[in-house]
């Protein structure tokens, strides 16, 4: 009987060992799995950044030993993602096999490396994990212009013009979109989007707007003027169409771009909006107090605003002209419309 029951006893020590030793050889395997999957994984993203970097490159935006240097930076990072991933592996399965009586006999599964179309969750820790697009066609712009402004008044030159050439000018700020109108060109784009439009006429000969019922004229002043200037802030929507080279560039993994960096473009379209607010600043002496005024009226302007616009420059920087097919003011005698000239700034 004592010779039955040492038999059964080292039959049953046996099998517990086989079975430790398979779960610590499925372990192994599995950690060895996840291992590659996180170099892949990691090699996978240093390429792109790579790839991104010598973009820039091209583009003369970094110097090579910029480059060189942020390309040294991406590799160890990666390889310390690595290192980092594994040990969080290894510690992850470890805690679950020896809290599997809490988590079930499948908490094995938890540990895995789970890639989807949207984000990527690695070992429960969730990182951005979208693929580039294959060929981006819209991008989005930030504009900016500045420059001279006056009006276009019927049987007036700008010489004779009642407002000064050096103190009357304009501000645009706004947010663009840029859509390539051909699928494989990138020689015409179509750009739109929304902008602030601030015209300003710095007005002379000691004169100022008077509204007179729905007419607003300019009269003199009863004293003397130190300055009067007025000022109207439209929003308007811009769409033009971009004409200018393109430099195409095809990667090994299918993606496409088209790069305008310092290319030569010409851009023709218009604008439409609404006026926003209208005010008139002045600026003189009352019984030898220095006064100044701001008066926010609606001086009869004309509430639906229009034009045409058109620039010409390379990369960024281009020189900038838009004129106003709206009157500035309703029922006037004699129309006066606004016309800019400036600098214009298309920033990525």
């Amino acid at each position: 009987m004592q010779t039955i029951t040492k038999h059964l006893a080292y039959l049953i020590f046996l099998i517990v060992v086989s079975q430790v030793s398979a779960q610590e050889n499925n372990t192994n395997t599995e950690l060895e799995v996840i291992k590659e999957q996180i170099k892949t994984d990691e090699r996978d993203a240093l390429k792109l950044e790579i790839e991104a970097i010598n973009d820039r490159l091209e583009d003369d935006k970094i110097t090579f030993d910029e480059a060189e240097q942020l390309k040294q930076n991406a590799a160890e990072k990666r390889a310390l993602n690595i290192e980092n991933r594994i040990a969080i592996a290894a510690n992850r399965m470890e805690f679950m096999k020896r809290n599997k009586d809490e988590f079930g006999e499948d908490s094995k599964n938890v540990v895995s490396i789970k890639i989807g179309e949207g984000d990527r969750e690695i070992l429960g820790v969730k990182t951005s994990g979208n693929p580039p697009k294959q060929d981006v066609r819209t991008g989005n712009q930030l504009v900016f212009a500045m420059g001279f402004n006056n009006a276009i008044i019927d049987g007036v030159s700008l010489d004779d013009s009642p407002y000064k050439l050096g103190g009357s000018g304009f501000v645009e700020l706004g947010w663009l979109w840029n859509t390539r109108v051909f699928e494989n060109s990138n020689a015409l784009r179509f750009k739109y989007g929304f902008s602030f439009q601030w015209n300003k006429l710095d007005i002379k000969d000691n004169q100022f707007f008077q509204q007179n019922n729905n007419s607003t004229t300019l009269e003199t002043f009863p004293t003397d003027l130190k300055k009067a200037k007025f000022r109207t802030t439209n929003l308007v929507v811009p769409i033009h169409f971009e004409f200018g080279p393109w430099n195409k560039k095809e990667y090994k993994d299918g993606r496409v771009r088209y790069f305008n960096h310092d290319k030569f473009k010409i851009g023709i379209g218009g604008y439409a909006g609404v006026a926003l607010r209208s005010q008139q600043k002045l600026v003189y002496e009352d019984d030898g107090e220095r006064v100044k005024q701001k008066i926010k009226s609606g001086y009869n302007t004309n509430t639906f605003v229009y034009g045409l616009s058109a620039y010409i420059g390379v990369g960024d920087l281009s020189l900038y002209a838009k004129y106003d097919l709206s009157p500035i003011f309703k029922n006037q005698a004699v129309e006066q419309n606004n016309i800019s000239l400036g600098i214009r700034l298309d920033m990525d």
